[in-house]
């Protein structure tokens, strides 16, 4: 039977504005990722990059590989100049310790808040809540663009269910994180990116939320999303087999050979591969930057010990040591976080070299 169309509402009666959108104050025009790529693409050099650390991201998840991923940089970009000053340093680390190591510079924009604050590059690129997203995209994109020039692959999180469109193309590792694990749109959204995916434990320090969304990411699934042109549009995705744990501690820390053990119990149980990550920041440090030291002392010995299920880890790292404040009138000092405090990048040079030495030390064992 055919479907006929309801009759046509008559004048006035689709005016909603006494019920709907009351708790708008604007709405202002958003950019097509489609445009932001054509103003600034991705060069061939810079694909081939991209293409070839996802490749060897996976060889890892697949035992293929037994070098140790390595996730490290600020907590959130909010300056340029100094990012890339930053990813400088860090290039020539990632030459030297190439034969144990993958670097990945963490580059992320958009950051979670418990409750309000600055909410990240993209958000808001002037720190001064004018929330200019366009300029924050095109500001966002030509910074991948300069770090991948580099010879440097990059690692962003997904937080908003928009933003990879105007980026994904040149992230080549991906994250969910503590308070978006259990969100379902987070976990469709995964199961269709194109790069690997790590997904964080709860903030409650549970593992298994992020072992159901492992397998929830792996599975097909149709959704609602926004094509690179700007339109509405259903997503059927294939799923994701390279998604991965990622252990950042709850109310007590989550990185000892315990844990490790403890959450493969669950991966195993849940028909997974036994990998994750650790992270070495946020709960397992409890935000004191320096005990990441101390993090990474214990999980570089797990692995000489010749621990194979660690893929990976994270560092939260910036130029200089500690974090400030963002306060109207007041400089920012250079190369220092604005969100969670971080260690310097003379501090983080020689825990990548105790990293690389576990892991010469663990092919040793073998």
């Amino acid at each position: 039977m055919q479907h006929v169309p309801p009759h046509p509402p008559a004048p006035g009666t689709l005016d909603h504005t006494r019920i709907d959108d009351l708790r708008i104050a604007a709405v202002r025009p958003l950019l097509t990722p489609a445009l932001l790529q054509e103003w600034l693409p991705l060069p061939e050099a810079g694909a081939a990059l991209v293409e070839r650390s996802r490749a060897a991201i996976t060889r890892l998840l697949q035992g293929q590989d037994d070098r140790l991923l390595v996730v490290v940089g600020p907590c959130s970009i909010h300056d340029h100049d100094q990012a890339l000053e930053y990813a400088r340093l860090l290039q020539t680390q990632a030459a030297a310790l190439a034969p144990e190591l993958l670097l990945v510079m963490r580059v992320y924009f958009e950051k979670p808040r418990t409750t309000v604050g600055w909410k990240g590059y993209i958000n808001d690129p002037h720190l001064d809540g004018s929330f200019a997203i366009n300029e924050g995209l095109e500001r966002a994109r030509q910074l991948l663009l300069d770090i991948l020039a580099l010879g440097l692959p990059v690692g962003t999180e997904f937080l908003d269910l928009l933003s990879p469109q105007f980026i994904s193309d040149l992230v080549t590792w991906g994250a969910i994180g503590a308070r978006t694990t259990e969100s379902q749109s987070h976990r469709q959204l995964a199961s269709g990116l194109s790069c690997p995916v790590g997904f964080k434990n709860g903030t409650d320090g549970g593992v298994q939320v992020a072992v159901d969304a492992l397998q929830a990411a792996a599975a097909a699934h149709a959704f609602m999303g926004m094509t690179k042109m700007g339109q509405a549009a259903i997503f059927e995705t294939r799923g994701n087999a390279d998604c991965h744990l990622i252990l950042r501690g709850g109310p007590q820390p989550n990185y000892a050979a315990a844990d490790v053990q403890a959450s493969c119990a669950r991966l195993r149980a849940a028909g997974l591969r036994q990998q994750l990550m650790i992270d070495f920041s946020h709960a397992n440090s409890r935000k004191q930057p320096l005990r990441q030291l101390e993090v990474g002392a214990d999980v570089a010995a797990q692995i000489a010990a010749g621990e194979r299920r660690i893929l990976g880890v994270m560092i939260e790292s910036h130029l200089h040591e500690g974090r400030q404040d963002l306060v109207a009138g007041q400089p920012l000092r250079h190369g220092v976080s604005l969100t969670d405090a971080c260690l310097g990048f003379e501090q983080t040079v020689p825990l990548l070299q105790q990293l690389a030495a576990a892991v010469r030390q663990r092919r040793l064992a073998l």
